[in-house]
């Protein structure tokens, strides 16, 4: 009678021990799964790193491969130097860069990327400079059109962009993607340094003068490196910039 009535008891906890088997064996496999993922993930994750880092360094060496290459053509002094501060507080556009006193660096030193013109030197400190971009408000900068040698003033504008300010009566035939180069005038910019590429020309100005709304050729939110002009030239660089692209 007792073996009767415990076979069901028997029964029912063989299946229950079973059950605690399964829900074991499935919690395991769950676990292993989870860590596997961790780890998967773990080294997609080192990869996608890896791979970013390779990214940045390749574009970094192209960078300064550009950059080598307009300094080996230059047939002037320079100095490189690496971005290690950005200014754009209020109306105020400016970089500064690791060379100074030290370096023989001056007020008015012009700076330069690959693509043109960046801006000119305005403070000097022993180990580092604070560079004026081109297009601050208060920069101006002495220009003509490549094309017609119209000449005038590349001047900065409150909101971050950059104008050619010409007489009226000179601006016949300025038209959109005409190149602005530095005229080498004022005893600061060599002769020939692009400066922008004229987008759309308008006569909101005076009778007297006439504007050009322009593109930058460099691109200041993303410049790294620089070059900085310590000798001068007489000779005209514009063509010395094409060859780059």
């Amino acid at each position: 009678m007792v073996s009767i009535l415990t076979t069901p008891v028997q029964a029912l906890l063989t299946k229950a021990h079973r059950g605690a088997l399964a829900l074991w064996a499935g919690y395991r496999e769950w676990k292993s799964a989870w860590s596997e993922n961790l780890v998967l993930r773990a080294e997609n994750e080192r990869l996608r790193v890896g791979s970013l880092q390779v990214r940045e360094a390749q574009t970094e060496n192209a960078r300064l491969r550009r950059l080598l290459a307009l300094r080996e053509r230059l047939p002037l002094s320079t100095l490189a130097g690496e971005v290690i501060g950005r200014e754009s507080g209020g109306w105020a556009r400016a970089l500064t860069v690791n060379r100074g006193l030290g370096d023989g660096i001056t007020t008015q030193t012009p700076v330069i990327v690959p693509d043109g013109l960046v801006g000119r030197v305005v403070r000097v400190r022993p180990g580092a400079s604070v560079v004026q971009l081109v297009n601050d408000p208060a920069s101006t900068v002495g220009a003509v059109v490549h094309r017609t040698r119209t000449a005038g003033l590349v001047e900065g504008e409150p909101g971050g962009a950059i104008r050619f300010k010409f007489m009226a009566r000179d601006g016949v035939g300025i038209i959109p993607g005409d190149l602005i180069v530095t005229s080498g005038q004022g005893q600061v910019f060599p002769k020939g340094l692009p400066v922008g590429r004229v987008v759309r020309v308008e006569d909101k100005g005076s009778a007297l003068f006439h504007f050009a709304v322009l593109a930058p050729v460099a691109d200041f939110a993303r410049v790294e490196e620089v070059l900085l002009l310590t000798g001068e030239t007489p000779v005209d660089l514009v063509a010395l910039f094409r060859k780059d692209g």
